[in-house]
């Protein structure tokens, strides 16, 4: 299990802000699992206009933060860093339940499991807890593809 700071999580992928949700790895298990933190602030460029009455993390980046945390697993397991010659494309998702509002000032705790991973595409089980309590779950698929192809 090792953390990573976010210069670290940058050499795996390519985001930069304001779209890179990540910002630090507590724990990582080669081939396993990620445990990575998103902290919300209400410096974040959503907040303005979801909602402007009530700040609240759109759904869809949660989602996206862990598919980042899920593509962080599987190039750092793999070996393959933001040398542009590889993307990990989101491809797929399913069972989304979202179950608490981000807000800000919460931090949003994202464990990414790996599932059954062939042929460059892998599935994943992901969760995401503000403390203890649930904040959304999904079944994400990636895939990996060379640049060009």
């Amino acid at each position: 299990m090792s953390e990573m700071t976010i210069e670290e999580i940058k050499e795996y992928l390519p985001h930069r802000y304001p779209f890179l949700l990540i910002d630090r790895v507590l724990e990582f298990e080669k081939d396993q699992r990620i445990l990575a933190i998103k902290n919300v602030t209400m410096n974040e460029p959503f907040f303005p206009g979801h909602f402007p009455h009530i700040a609240v993390m759109p759904g869809v980046l949660v989602i996206e933060a862990m598919a980042q945390a899920a593509a962080v697993l599987s190039l750092r397991s793999l070996g393959y860093k933001n040398d542009g010659k590889w993307v990990y494309y989101f491809v797929g998702i399913d069972g989304a339940r979202f179950k608490k509002p981000v807000i800000p000032g919460d931090t949003l705790r994202i464990e990414v499991k790996q599932g059954v991973a062939r042929r460059g595409i892998g599935r994943f089980s992901a969760i995401a807890r503000v403390g203890e309590q649930l904040a959304a779950e999904a079944e994400l698929l990636c895939a990996l593809r060379k640049i060009g192809e």
